[in-house]
């Protein structure tokens, strides 16, 4: 069963309540609010996606790099994939 499935209620709590800290973002530009607040609520936001984005990478290296059953070059494939992915998520 893929980490994503089994862990699947726990991650859409985390993108519902990502979700709505970008509402809250989205009417705090609306209502013209500080620039501290806006500020603050980026990096919630920010930082609600770097822990949901550490809890599916860490799911996806326990599953499939250290799967006893996977073969070296099924290892090197999805080591490759997991690298074009963090390149991709760090630029």
């Amino acid at each position: 069963m893929s980490h994503t499935i089994h862990g699947k209620k726990k991650l859409l709590a985390r993108v519902r309540r990502i979700k709505g800290q970008a509402g809250a973002l989205e009417s705090a530009l609306e209502q013209e609010s500080d620039c501290a607040a806006i500020l603050q609520q980026i990096a919630a936001i920010r930082g609600a996606v770097n822990g949901l984005m550490l809890e599916v990478l860490e799911g996806h290296m326990r599953e499939h790099l250290g799967a006893e059953e996977a073969t070296p070059a099924e290892r090197l494939e999805d080591l490759d994939q997991v690298v074009r992915v963090l390149r991709s998520y760090l630029k």
